[in-house]
């Protein structure tokens, strides 16, 4: 396939997942004319692109479509749910064909095709249609027709204010009949010692565009006539003016409006260049008639240019997502030379060698953070995904149930998002089908019938929190603590707080369902979501209260490729723990240390939590030092102690992959390199508490 192909296959993929968003808008405002226009040209883009670069079947089949869509704008068919249903089941169609390259002649395109042409044509005459199409065209025409700008100059009588009128409702009335620019003039307001609080020294001028007439202009100030002075005037129409002829000069409008003389605007240009300067130093105006005039050409440039629809040029491109990780590799390999400068310029303590190390340093870690900061992607582009989700699998199951978002703009790495959509689906499947109740059940209980299902994202730190909520039945501790010790997960006589109860449903073979159906009930879902967050080096977090709802708490790392590392000693050979997870760093005693290691706990500051020996843990040979190290780590929200030899200290760490031959190696995510050109392993921090409580 040629590159041409490829950039339009890159480019329906995306125009599908806007239709599908656009889609499911439209069906919550069926009377939306801008969602209908954006569904009709995706179809239209798709339709026109696909035949020019060879995709004829995906041209023919969209074109059904597409001709509905336009129909729609035309008024002649109104948007239903089953004209919703039916486009989404033509979108995934499209989406077949592109990734099959189908000829589109299979029964179910058939099917499709013969529903659009039915609902195209059954019971519309051609007569009707073409009636309806000139009405629409008449209606357009008429409202570009009447789009006008307006110059109202609106001047109170000085005992405006005294008869208890007020000025800004009808200021804020013009506002709201289009665009406006409002000009007051204070050059009237006298000094402190002869002003009078009850006396108007203020006029406006105000600039409107509407497609409203000059009666409904003056029917604001129908009750202000007889004390103000009121003049209105049609400065401009639309598509009156060529694109490349000019508005009015500042004079024109200056001598339009009566502020000044033919003769007077004469006299003082002479041939002087600035005439706003001019006018006002020959005190022939005020400057804020200046000011008003300026306004007034610029609102008219402004609306002639939304007229034009001039469309500003995007500074963006497209780039490869390969080329993008090839960069990110470069930079981490950056960054390894950039350490090893910095020893080397330390150890050698050259002072023109360091000066160069720091400089190298500091422009290493800007192109590390821009570098980075391409790959992030705001997670909405995820969360609408789910929306389709949402809305086809609550009518298979009879439940009513509504999507919401927030933190849509949140960014998150490439790499995290590409792996957190099956989690995310398993989620919201389970909320859908455990979670949100049946409507009788849901008005048996107090509650509106419709359910909903809640995703929100917001940084934290170094990590992303991404919450998925439903305010549906809520988890009973109780009742996952029986199933869990039928299924014989836990001892009937295991002592469980709440939200250890909670963390039962990741479990594998866990389920609450009575029957397998095809949504739920065979006990994998969970258990795949907690190890993919675990791959990813998050944490998930689940709270719920029995009625009320349950909320499931994700929490990712922003990016996978470099991290900030605490970088550990254990006789010869190098750690890193991430250094999002460490609180602090302590030493034991050797005889404090071999107590810890014996009870696999240990006491510090009079909490006692877990203590794990990397030196065990790796089977390291050789004497430990005298003093211990202990590094303490967050854990899923509980302290743990590593013991190690040494501290070194703070590094940034570039993660490469193990091959294949090490993928099984217990607590070990990667791998690194150090300035020296040595290895230094990543502790998979949380795959190395399983495993060590697991033995224990």
């Amino acid at each position: 396939m040629d590159v041409h192909a490829e950039a339009f296959k890159e480019e329906a993929y995306e125009l599908l997942t806007e239709l599908e968003t656009s889609l499911l808008e439209l069906e919550e405002r069926p009377d939306d004319s801008e969602v209908v226009g954006r569904v009709f040209r995706a179809m239209h883009t798709i339709k026109g692109s696909g035949a020019m670069f060879g995709f004829d079947a995906v041209s023919e089949f969209t074109h059904e479509v597409e001709t509905a869509f336009d129909r729609v704008r035309e008024g002649m068919i109104k948007v239903t749910p089953e004209l919703i249903s039916l486009t989404l089941q033509a979108r995934d169609k499209i989406l077949e064909l592109l990734d099959t390259g189908g000829d589109g002649k299979d029964a179910d395109a058939r099917r499709i095709v013969t529903e659009f042409q039915c609902l195209c044509g059954c019971g519309v005459s051609t007569e009707a249609v073409v009636a309806v199409a000139e009405d629409s065209l008449a209606a357009l025409a008429g409202s570009q027709e009447r789009r006008r700008t307006y110059r109202i100059r609106f001047k109170p009588v000085p005992s405006y204010f005294a008869n208890g009128s007020n000025p800004l409702p009808l200021l804020n009335e013009l506002r709201e009949m289009g665009e406006s620019t409002v000009i007051a003039h204070l050059d009237a307001i006298p000094v402190l010692a002869d002003y009078v609080p009850e006396e108007c020294y203020t006029f406006w001028d105000i600039i409107l565009t509407t497609d409203q007439d000059e009666n409904a202009i003056r029917d604001v100030f129908i009750f202000v006539e007889d004390q103000c002075e009121l003049i209105i005037d049609v400065i401009h129409v639309a598509g009156e003016l060529e694109d490349n002829e000019e508005y009015k000069r500042l004079g024109e409008i200056l001598v339009e409006r009566g502020d000044i003389s033919t003769e007077a605007l004469n006299e003082i240009i002479g041939n002087q260049p600035r005439l706003g300067e001019k006018l006002v130093q020959s005190n022939a105006v005020d400057q804020s008639m200046i000011d008003a005039a300026l306004l007034e050409q610029q609102h008219i440039a402004k609306i002639r240019e939304k007229d034009q629809q001039k469309v500003k040029a995007v500074t963006s491109i497209k780039v490869d997502s390969l080329r993008l990780d090839n960069m990110v590799d470069l930079v981490g390999e950056l960054v390894t030379v950039q350490a090893r400068l910095t020893q080397k310029a330390e150890n050698n303590q050259d002072p023109d060698l360091l000066l160069i190390a720091e400089e190298v340093e500091r422009l290493t870690t800007e192109l590390r953070d821009n570098t980075m900061s391409i790959r992030m992607l705001p997670i909405g582009s995820t969360f609408s995904k789910f929306r389709r989700l949402v809305r086809d699998l609550s009518r298979d199951l009879g439940k009513q149930i509504e999507m919401t978002t927030a933190g849509a703009e949140t960014e998150l790495d490439k790499t995290v998002i590409d792996q957190l959509n099956d989690p995310l689906v398993h989620i919201i499947r389970n909320s859908i089908d455990h979670g949100i109740e049946a409507p009788d059940v849901r008005l048996a209980n107090g509650k509106a019938k419709e359910g909903v299902i809640h995703l929100s994202a917001h940084h934290s730190g170094a990590f992303v929190l991404i919450e998925i909520s439903d305010n549906g039945a809520g988890l009973d501790p109780e009742k996952l603590r029986t199933k869990a010790v039928s299924k014989g997960l836990i001892a009937a006589d295991a002592d469980l707080s709440v939200d250890e109860c909670f963390a039962l449903i990741l479990e594998a073979g866990f389920s609450t369902a009575e029957k397998i159906t095809d949504v739920s009930g065979r006990g994998v879902g969970m258990d795949v979501v907690r190890r993919s967050i675990e791959n990813l080096r998050g944490e998930i977090g689940i709270t719920s209260k029995l009625g009320v709802g349950t909320t499931i708490t994700l929490k990712l790392p922003l990016t996978l490729a470099i991290i900030d590392g605490l970088l550990v000693q254990i006789s010869e050979d190098f750690f890193v723990i991430p250094l999002s997870m460490v609180e602090e760093c302590v030493e034991l005693s050797r005889e404090e240390a071999l107590l810890a290691k014996t009870r696999s706990m240990m006491t510090f500051r009079g909490e006692l939590f877990s203590y794990i020996s990397l030196r065990d843990s790796f089977a390291i040979t050789g004497a430990p030092p005298a003093i211990e190290r202990v590094v303490i780590a967050s854990v899923k929200g509980e302290k743990i102690g590593f013991g190690v030899d040494q501290v070194v200290g703070q590094h940034q760490t570039v993660i490469k992959t193990l091959s294949n031959v090490y993928k099984d190696v217990v607590g070990i995510s990667g791998a690194t390199i150090l300035g020296d050109g040595s290895v230094a392993l990543v502790l998979d921090v949380n795959q190395l508490v399983l495993e060590t409580t697991h033995n224990g």
